[in-house]
Protein backbone atom coordinates (compact mmCIF):
# COMPACT_ATOMS: atom_id res chain seq x y z
CA UNK A 1 0.00 0.00 0.00
CA UNK A 2 1.54 3.49 -1.10
CA UNK A 3 -0.14 6.85 1.24
CA UNK A 4 -0.53 9.26 -2.23
CA UNK A 5 -0.07 13.01 -0.68
CA UNK A 6 -1.66 14.56 -3.75
CA UNK A 7 -5.19 13.67 -3.09
CA UNK A 8 -7.31 15.97 -1.77
CA UNK A 9 -6.92 15.78 2.25
CA UNK A 10 -10.66 14.36 2.75
CA UNK A 11 -9.76 10.94 0.59
CA UNK A 12 -6.30 11.32 2.29
CA UNK A 13 -8.37 11.17 5.38
CA UNK A 14 -10.06 8.04 4.68
CA UNK A 15 -6.76 6.04 3.63
CA UNK A 16 -5.61 6.91 6.91
CA UNK A 17 -8.68 5.24 9.14
CA UNK A 18 -8.67 2.84 7.03
CA UNK A 19 -5.26 1.97 8.24
CA UNK A 20 -5.55 0.27 11.67
CA UNK A 21 -3.40 2.02 14.13
CA UNK A 22 -4.97 1.41 17.75
CA UNK A 23 -2.45 2.59 20.40
CA UNK A 24 0.83 -0.29 20.53
CA UNK A 25 0.03 -1.07 16.87
CA UNK A 26 1.14 1.81 14.70
CA UNK A 27 4.38 0.35 12.76
CA UNK A 28 2.05 -0.35 9.27
CA UNK A 29 0.96 3.71 9.56
CA UNK A 30 4.23 5.13 10.78
CA UNK A 31 6.24 3.39 7.70
CA UNK A 32 3.21 4.67 5.49
CA UNK A 33 4.06 8.09 6.68
CA UNK A 34 7.42 7.72 6.53
CA UNK A 35 8.02 6.20 2.65
CA UNK A 36 5.24 9.16 1.62
CA UNK A 37 7.57 11.94 3.47
CA UNK A 38 11.01 10.62 1.90
CA UNK A 39 9.51 10.98 -1.95
CA UNK A 40 10.08 14.65 -1.02
CA UNK A 41 13.89 15.77 -1.39
CA UNK A 42 13.37 19.20 0.32
CA UNK A 43 11.96 17.19 3.47
CA UNK A 44 14.53 16.14 5.81
CA UNK A 45 12.55 13.03 7.41
CA UNK A 46 13.35 10.77 10.55
CA UNK A 47 12.16 7.95 11.76
CA UNK A 48 12.68 7.21 15.32
CA UNK A 49 10.69 3.87 16.46
CA UNK A 50 7.04 4.53 15.69
CA UNK A 51 7.74 8.54 15.37
CA UNK A 52 8.79 10.30 12.13
CA UNK A 53 10.01 14.01 11.66
CA UNK A 54 10.32 15.78 8.64
CA UNK A 55 12.13 19.23 8.56
CA UNK A 56 12.54 21.86 5.90
CA UNK A 57 15.69 23.60 5.84
CA UNK A 58 15.08 26.97 4.51
CA UNK A 59 16.90 29.18 6.60
CA UNK A 60 13.57 31.30 7.39
CA UNK A 61 14.16 33.14 11.11
CA UNK A 62 10.79 30.91 12.61
CA UNK A 63 10.07 27.65 12.52
CA UNK A 64 6.57 26.06 13.26
CA UNK A 65 5.43 22.44 14.20
CA UNK A 66 2.97 20.45 13.04
CA UNK A 67 2.69 17.72 15.59
CA UNK A 68 -0.53 14.49 15.83
CA UNK A 69 -0.21 11.08 16.77
CA UNK A 70 -1.30 8.04 14.53
CA UNK A 71 -2.84 5.87 16.87
CA UNK A 72 -6.64 5.49 18.39
CA UNK A 73 -8.48 4.31 20.60
CA UNK A 74 -9.67 0.44 19.71
CA UNK A 75 -12.06 0.13 17.41
CA UNK A 76 -15.38 -0.64 17.74
CA UNK A 77 -16.86 -2.28 14.18
CA UNK A 78 -15.53 2.20 12.69
CA UNK A 79 -13.13 0.84 10.10
CA UNK A 80 -12.78 0.99 7.25
CA UNK A 81 -14.29 4.86 7.00
CA UNK A 82 -17.88 5.54 5.06
CA UNK A 83 -18.63 8.60 3.77
CA UNK A 84 -22.20 9.50 5.18
CA UNK A 85 -23.62 13.04 3.11
CA UNK A 86 -21.34 16.18 4.64
CA UNK A 87 -19.76 13.56 6.99
CA UNK A 88 -16.80 11.26 7.32
CA UNK A 89 -17.08 8.44 9.42
CA UNK A 90 -14.50 5.97 11.34
CA UNK A 91 -12.03 5.50 13.85
CA UNK A 92 -9.38 8.00 14.86
CA UNK A 93 -11.62 10.42 12.07
CA UNK A 94 -11.64 13.28 14.40
CA UNK A 95 -9.23 12.42 16.55
CA UNK A 96 -7.05 12.99 15.02
CA UNK A 97 -6.44 11.58 11.43
CA UNK A 98 -8.22 14.26 9.58
CA UNK A 99 -5.93 16.68 11.52
CA UNK A 100 -2.69 14.43 10.42
CA UNK A 101 -4.54 14.51 6.44
CA UNK A 102 -4.38 18.49 6.86
CA UNK A 103 -0.52 18.69 7.87
CA UNK A 104 0.45 15.91 5.24
CA UNK A 105 -1.16 17.88 2.48
CA UNK A 106 0.87 20.86 3.73
CA UNK A 107 3.76 18.59 3.36
CA UNK A 108 3.12 17.64 -0.20
CA UNK A 109 2.47 21.62 -0.99
CA UNK A 110 5.63 22.03 0.02
CA UNK A 111 7.44 18.93 -1.00
CA UNK A 112 6.33 19.86 -4.63
CA UNK A 113 7.08 23.45 -4.47
CA UNK A 114 3.51 24.55 -4.85
CA UNK A 115 3.66 26.14 -1.43
CA UNK A 116 6.76 28.22 -0.62
CA UNK A 117 6.24 28.69 3.23
CA UNK A 118 6.98 31.87 5.45
CA UNK A 119 8.34 29.93 8.42
CA UNK A 120 10.78 26.62 8.49
CA UNK A 121 8.37 23.42 9.17
CA UNK A 122 8.51 20.76 11.20
CA UNK A 123 6.22 17.38 11.08
CA UNK A 124 6.00 14.88 13.71
CA UNK A 125 3.65 12.21 13.81
CA UNK A 126 4.16 9.86 16.50
CA UNK A 127 2.65 6.84 18.48
CA UNK A 128 0.79 6.19 21.42
CA UNK A 129 -0.79 9.47 22.74
CA UNK A 130 -4.28 7.49 23.43
CA UNK A 131 -2.35 5.72 26.44
CA UNK A 132 -0.66 6.46 29.97
CA UNK A 133 2.05 9.28 29.47
CA UNK A 134 5.10 6.77 29.78
CA UNK A 135 4.53 5.34 26.67
CA UNK A 136 4.04 8.37 24.62
CA UNK A 137 6.26 8.69 21.48
CA UNK A 138 6.32 12.50 21.65
CA UNK A 139 7.29 12.76 25.07
CA UNK A 140 9.72 10.04 24.25
CA UNK A 141 11.74 12.04 21.24
CA UNK A 142 11.30 15.33 24.23
CA UNK A 143 13.28 13.63 26.36
CA UNK A 144 16.00 11.97 23.96
CA UNK A 145 16.01 14.04 21.06
CA UNK A 146 14.34 17.47 22.08
CA UNK A 147 16.58 19.22 19.37
CA UNK A 148 14.20 18.30 16.77
CA UNK A 149 11.39 19.49 18.26
CA UNK A 150 12.80 23.25 18.28
CA UNK A 151 10.62 26.05 17.42
CA UNK A 152 8.84 29.25 17.63
CA UNK A 153 4.78 27.41 17.65
CA UNK A 154 3.49 23.99 17.58
CA UNK A 155 0.35 23.26 16.45
CA UNK A 156 -0.95 20.07 17.67
CA UNK A 157 -4.06 18.53 15.11
CA UNK A 158 -6.17 18.03 17.88
CA UNK A 159 -9.87 18.11 17.07
CA UNK A 160 -11.17 21.61 17.80
CA UNK A 161 -13.89 21.88 14.95
CA UNK A 162 -11.54 24.46 13.14
CA UNK A 163 -11.45 26.62 15.90
CA UNK A 164 -8.00 27.61 18.70
CA UNK A 165 -8.09 25.69 21.87
CA UNK A 166 -5.25 27.06 24.00
CA UNK A 167 -3.11 25.50 26.35
CA UNK A 168 -4.98 22.40 28.05
CA UNK A 169 -5.60 20.88 31.56
CA UNK A 170 -2.93 18.59 33.47
CA UNK A 171 -3.98 15.55 34.15
CA UNK A 172 -3.31 13.21 37.52
CA UNK A 173 -4.45 9.46 38.21
CA UNK A 174 -3.84 8.35 41.77
CA UNK A 175 -5.15 5.34 44.15
CA UNK A 176 -6.46 5.47 47.31
CA UNK A 177 -6.16 2.95 49.10
CA UNK A 178 -8.22 1.58 52.79
CA UNK A 179 -6.86 -1.41 54.42
CA UNK A 180 -9.03 -3.59 56.86
CA UNK A 181 -9.55 -6.47 58.45
CA UNK A 182 -10.60 -10.06 56.56
CA UNK A 183 -13.08 -12.12 58.34
CA UNK A 184 -15.87 -14.47 57.62
CA UNK A 185 -18.78 -12.43 56.26
CA UNK A 186 -20.77 -14.63 58.73
CA UNK A 187 -19.28 -13.54 61.60
CA UNK A 188 -18.08 -9.34 59.90
CA UNK A 189 -17.49 -8.20 63.59
CA UNK A 190 -14.46 -10.49 64.31
CA UNK A 191 -13.57 -8.17 60.66
CA UNK A 192 -12.88 -4.61 59.36
CA UNK A 193 -14.54 -3.74 55.95
CA UNK A 194 -11.87 -1.91 53.96
CA UNK A 195 -14.90 -1.40 51.17
CA UNK A 196 -16.85 0.26 53.74
CA UNK A 197 -13.90 2.94 55.21
CA UNK A 198 -13.92 3.83 51.52
CA UNK A 199 -17.37 5.34 51.85
CA UNK A 200 -15.58 8.89 53.73
CA UNK A 201 -13.51 9.14 50.41
CA UNK A 202 -16.33 8.75 48.13
CA UNK A 203 -18.20 11.69 50.52
CA UNK A 204 -15.36 13.97 49.87
CA UNK A 205 -15.32 13.30 46.14
CA UNK A 206 -19.03 14.30 46.73
CA UNK A 207 -18.76 17.48 48.50
CA UNK A 208 -15.65 18.24 45.98
CA UNK A 209 -16.53 22.08 44.51
CA UNK A 210 -14.29 22.36 41.30
CA UNK A 211 -12.48 25.75 40.43
CA UNK A 212 -12.85 27.84 37.68
CA UNK A 213 -9.76 29.53 36.95
CA UNK A 214 -8.99 32.52 34.05
CA UNK A 215 -5.27 31.87 32.70
CA UNK A 216 -4.29 34.10 29.94
CA UNK A 217 -8.42 35.31 29.34
CA UNK A 218 -9.76 31.67 28.74
CA UNK A 219 -11.38 30.15 31.14
CA UNK A 220 -10.54 26.32 32.62
CA UNK A 221 -12.68 24.09 35.03
CA UNK A 222 -10.87 21.47 37.44
CA UNK A 223 -12.11 18.42 38.09
CA UNK A 224 -11.64 15.63 40.68
CA UNK A 225 -13.71 12.30 39.92
CA UNK A 226 -13.58 8.87 40.83
CA UNK A 227 -13.15 6.63 38.09
CA UNK A 228 -12.27 3.29 39.49
CA UNK A 229 -13.20 1.17 42.76
CA UNK A 230 -12.10 -2.59 43.40
CA UNK A 231 -12.18 -4.54 46.63
CA UNK A 232 -13.77 -7.87 47.50
CA UNK A 233 -12.50 -11.26 48.24
CA UNK A 234 -15.48 -13.63 48.20
CA UNK A 235 -18.93 -13.32 48.81
CA UNK A 236 -18.73 -14.48 52.35
CA UNK A 237 -15.72 -12.60 53.00
CA UNK A 238 -14.81 -9.34 55.01
CA UNK A 239 -12.65 -7.48 52.48
CA UNK A 240 -9.47 -6.45 53.98
CA UNK A 241 -8.04 -3.95 51.14
CA UNK A 242 -10.19 -1.51 49.02
CA UNK A 243 -8.94 0.75 46.16
CA UNK A 244 -10.30 4.14 44.28
CA UNK A 245 -8.60 5.63 41.78
CA UNK A 246 -9.84 9.37 41.18
CA UNK A 247 -8.69 11.77 38.30
CA UNK A 248 -7.89 15.18 38.93
CA UNK A 249 -7.86 17.51 36.14
CA UNK A 250 -6.26 20.91 37.02
CA UNK A 251 -5.81 24.24 35.16
CA UNK A 252 -2.82 25.73 33.70
CA UNK A 253 -2.03 27.84 36.59
CA UNK A 254 -0.91 24.83 39.07
CA UNK A 255 2.16 23.40 38.64
CA UNK A 256 2.03 19.39 38.72
CA UNK A 257 3.81 19.41 42.45
CA UNK A 258 0.50 21.73 43.51
CA UNK A 259 -1.65 19.36 41.87
CA UNK A 260 -0.28 16.16 43.52
CA UNK A 261 -0.10 18.09 47.07
CA UNK A 262 -3.32 19.34 46.74
CA UNK A 263 -5.01 15.71 45.98
CA UNK A 264 -2.96 14.46 48.83
CA UNK A 265 -4.72 17.17 51.05
CA UNK A 266 -8.14 16.66 49.87
CA UNK A 267 -7.18 12.77 50.93
CA UNK A 268 -5.65 13.57 54.03
CA UNK A 269 -5.19 10.42 56.02
CA UNK A 270 -5.51 8.14 53.37
CA UNK A 271 -2.79 6.67 51.41
CA UNK A 272 -2.31 8.13 48.30
CA UNK A 273 -0.34 6.72 45.45
CA UNK A 274 0.41 9.14 42.20
CA UNK A 275 0.21 6.47 39.31
CA UNK A 276 0.05 8.96 36.07
CA UNK A 277 0.54 12.67 35.92
CA UNK A 278 0.56 14.82 33.24
CA UNK A 279 1.35 18.71 33.46
CA UNK A 280 -0.71 21.27 32.09
CA UNK A 281 0.12 23.96 29.81
CA UNK A 282 -0.50 27.86 29.52
CA UNK A 283 -2.20 29.10 26.42
CA UNK A 284 0.67 31.31 24.80
CA UNK A 285 -1.51 32.83 23.21
CA UNK A 286 0.69 36.47 23.75
CA UNK A 287 3.04 34.53 21.04
CA UNK A 288 3.18 36.73 17.87
CA UNK A 289 2.83 33.65 15.62
CA UNK A 290 -0.11 32.17 17.73
CA UNK A 291 -1.68 35.52 17.55
CA UNK A 292 -1.05 35.22 13.37
CA UNK A 293 -2.83 31.78 13.61
CA UNK A 294 -5.78 32.42 15.68
CA UNK A 295 -6.55 35.74 13.18
CA UNK A 296 -6.38 33.55 10.47
CA UNK A 297 -8.77 31.42 11.85
CA UNK A 298 -11.01 34.35 12.41
CA UNK A 299 -12.34 32.93 15.62
CA UNK A 300 -11.81 33.56 19.36
CA UNK A 301 -9.71 31.43 21.18
CA UNK A 302 -11.44 29.12 24.02
CA UNK A 303 -9.24 26.65 26.80
CA UNK A 304 -8.87 23.22 25.86
CA UNK A 305 -10.88 21.06 28.59
CA UNK A 306 -8.20 18.11 28.16
CA UNK A 307 -5.12 16.97 28.25
CA UNK A 308 -3.25 17.52 24.94
CA UNK A 309 0.43 17.23 23.74
CA UNK A 310 0.64 20.96 23.51
CA UNK A 311 1.74 20.47 27.67
CA UNK A 312 4.79 18.89 26.28
CA UNK A 313 5.93 21.64 23.65
CA UNK A 314 5.22 24.12 27.29
CA UNK A 315 8.08 22.11 28.96
CA UNK A 316 10.45 22.52 25.89
CA UNK A 317 9.72 26.42 26.19
CA UNK A 318 7.42 26.26 22.79
CA UNK A 319 4.38 28.26 22.74
CA UNK A 320 1.66 25.33 21.34
CA UNK A 321 -1.91 25.56 20.24
CA UNK A 322 -4.73 22.85 19.31
CA UNK A 323 -6.40 23.14 16.18
CA UNK A 324 -7.78 20.02 13.81
CA UNK A 325 -11.44 20.04 11.76
CA UNK A 326 -12.45 17.25 14.19
CA UNK A 327 -15.20 17.20 16.74
CA UNK A 328 -13.59 16.45 20.07
CA UNK A 329 -17.35 15.56 21.36
CA UNK A 330 -17.43 12.72 18.68
CA UNK A 331 -14.08 11.12 19.53
CA UNK A 332 -13.54 7.77 20.82
CA UNK A 333 -17.50 7.09 20.19
CA UNK A 334 -18.39 4.26 17.45
CA UNK A 335 -20.23 6.53 15.28
CA UNK A 336 -17.17 9.46 15.28
CA UNK A 337 -17.13 11.39 12.67
CA UNK A 338 -15.39 14.63 10.78
CA UNK A 339 -17.27 17.15 8.71
CA UNK A 340 -15.73 16.84 5.59
CA UNK A 341 -15.96 20.84 5.07
CA UNK A 342 -13.95 21.40 7.89
CA UNK A 343 -11.27 19.70 6.73
CA UNK A 344 -10.86 21.42 3.79
CA UNK A 345 -11.67 24.48 5.51
CA UNK A 346 -8.82 23.25 7.73
CA UNK A 347 -6.15 22.90 4.89
CA UNK A 348 -6.87 26.52 3.54
CA UNK A 349 -6.34 28.45 6.83
CA UNK A 350 -3.04 26.93 7.88
CA UNK A 351 -1.92 27.14 4.24
CA UNK A 352 -3.02 31.00 4.37
CA UNK A 353 -1.22 31.40 7.71
CA UNK A 354 2.06 29.26 7.09
CA UNK A 355 2.16 31.31 3.60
Amino acid sequence: MVLDLSQDAVALTAALVDVPSVSGEEAVITELIEDALRAYPALDVVRDGNVVIARTQLARAQRVVLAGHTDTVPIAGNVPSRLDGARLTGCGSSDMKSGNAVFLRIAHLVGTGAMDPATDLTWVFYDCEEVEASRNGLGRIARERPQLLTGDLAVLGEGTNGDIEGGCQGTLRAVIRTAGVRAHSARAWLGVNAIHLAAPVLTRLAAYEAREVEVEGLTYREGLSAVAIDGGVASNVIPDECTVTVNFRFAPDRPAEAAIEHVREVFDGYDVEIVDLAPAARPGLDAPLTQALVAATGTTPRAKLGWTDVARFGELGIPAVNFGPGDPNVAHKPEEYVEIERIAAAEATLTQFLS
